[in-house]
């Protein structure tokens, strides 16, 4: 099937559902689109992560960025003794991941 043909079908089933009335009662009707800040994330992975946000998923950098936030908090709150230090090791491993993805994307 050409292109062409899939844009004419496309094209009549939207008008069809939006003369059915299908797009009436869509969360947001009549308001604009959030803004899509990804303003920091480099132009050639943009439409990645915006893929992998639509999906409700993170990237790998994204989760382990929310992991170090987590294993922070929890050490400060614990007190001192082996859990502080098993949590301490923890944080300090996604840490280390963390830098060397960083540092990979730097280097592309």
């Amino acid at each position: 099937m050409s292109d062409d043909v899939l844009h004419i079908l496309a094209e009549h089933k939207i008008k069809t559902a939006m003369e059915n009335g299908e797009f009436d009662n869509l969360p947001g009707k009549g308001r604009p689109l959030p803004p899509d800040n990804l303003s920091l994330v480099p132009a050639d992975k943009r439409a990645a992560y915006k893929l992998l946000r639509n999906a409700g998923q993170l990237p790998v950098e994204m989760d382990l960025k929310k992991e170090i936030a987590v294993l922070e908090q929890a050490v400060a709150a614990s007190a001192p003794g082996e859990e502080r230090s098993r949590l301490s090791r923890k944080l300090a491993e996604k840490t280390t991941l963390f830098n060397i993805l960083m540092e990979k994307h730097r280097r592309k």
